[in-house]
Order: structure tokens, then sequence, then C-alpha cells
């Protein structure tokens, strides 16, 4: 199983001047830094980074890893970085935003259900920022997007794909606008015939790190259960 992590973003809305990866949480620890601690706890140690930003300062904080560069990043969006993730793998993939702090119990969750396509969900109360989704009635996605407008919660950035399913969301991806997000390959991956399962982590700790307010309480959990 292949670990992917989408690093390559500006993040300017932090203001930090930073890839969001890097930005300090608590202790020196960087949200890349927790990411990576989390995914060792469980094993997941194959684990694969997408840069462009700032590449550089990623590569010198963590040299022993494994990049792949999006040397686009400064005109394209998530659907791409994803494209040049998994280019010539060949296996289960978990992807996952570079900017999500996270308790490392969703990634427990994942291994036990892994039998299927995963989208993390929580159903919590959403905003216009947020990814948002729908189900079919067997609990399976039917949407995924910031554009919803009966969302049943938030998709929280951590996903899994099988082997199997990998084609079909290669091809999707490279469907995709520069400017799509990946969720729009899942989308189109489901208009092909495939599954996606919604995985409920609402008992889990999980941000995305989009404004400071989401710093503030990431930073607050990072010092409260991060040792």
């Amino acid at each position: 199983m292949k670990v992917v992590i989408l690093a390559a973003g500006v993040g300017s809305r932090l203001g930090h001047g930073l890839p969001k990866a890097l930005v300090k949480l608590c202790d020196n620890k960087t949200i890349l830094d927790h990411q990576l601690e989390n995914l060792k706890s469980v094993g997941l140690e194959n684990i694969r980074v997408v840069v462009g930003y700032k590449a550089g300062l990623i590569r010198k904080r963590h040299p022993n890893l494994e990049y792949v560069i999006n040397s686009r990043y400064n005109v394209t969006n998530t659907s791409k970085s994803l494209l040049v993730g998994i280019g010539g793998l060949d296996e289960d993939v978990i992807w996952l935003n570079g900017d999500v702090v996270f308790d490392h119990g969703i990634l427990h969750l994942i291994l036990e259900e892994r039998g299927e396509n995963l989208i993390c969900v929580d159903n919590k109360e959403v905003g216009d920022e947020e990814v948002k989704y729908n189900l079919t009635s067997d609990g399976y996605i039917k949407k995924l997007s910031k554009t919803i407008q009966d969302g049943l919660g938030e998709a929280v950035g951590i996903n899994y794909v099988k082997r199997e399913t990998l084609p079909v969301l290669r091809e999707s991806l490279m469907e995709c606008q520069d400017q799509d997000y990946f969720e729009k390959a899942i989308e189109k991956s489901i208009e092909k015939g495939e599954r996606f399962k919604a995985l409920d982590i609402k008992d889990n700790f999980c941000i995305e790190v989009d404004f400071p307010e989401d710093l503030e309480k990431a930073r607050k959990y990072c010092q409260e259960n991060i040792r």
C-alpha cells in the first residue's frame, strides 16, 4: 500500500509564506511531521509526497522521503497533484491533503474497511469552503463537491482507493480541468461505475487547515493530545 500526501500548494490564506505542510503546530512539530508520525504509528511507511511551492524546504526537513513534483502547482489544483502522485503506481493507495491534522484512529478505520474504496467524512454542519457530500440509499458517495446544496457533512481530505480502481481514477483525473479538485475525478469515477463508501470519522479529530482559525484549533489539539 502506498500513501500519497498532496503538499504542492501555496496556502496563501494563512500568510506564512510556507507550504502548509511546514506550518508549525506545537513543540516545533509541523503539519507534515504530525502526518508522518500518524502514518508510521500504524505501519504505513511507504510514503510519497507531491511537492511544488518551495519544494526545497520540504525536502530539507524530510530528506529521506520519496518525492514527485507538480511543476505546474501554481496553475493547477489537487486533481493534477493527485495525478502526479499516483503516477506509475499499481497498488492500493491512501491519499491525503497536506494540510490535514487528524487523529491516527482514522487510519485504523481505513485499514479495517479497506476492502472498499473509501472517502472519509464527518457529518457535521459545514460552510461554503468545505467539500460536501451526499449518499445513495446504501451509504455510498453519490455527489462530492463544494457546491452541493443538500450536503450531509464534510469530506475531510483523507481517502483510499483499491488497486483495481486506480486505472479508472487515473483516467478520470486526466479528464479533469487544471483547476478541478480531485473530488471531481471521484465523481467521474462513480459515473463510470466505481463505488466509494462513506467512512464516518466523526468520533476522531480531523481538520483541514484552510484559515487562521483552523490553525488555532489544530494547535490546540496538538497541545492537548500530541507528545
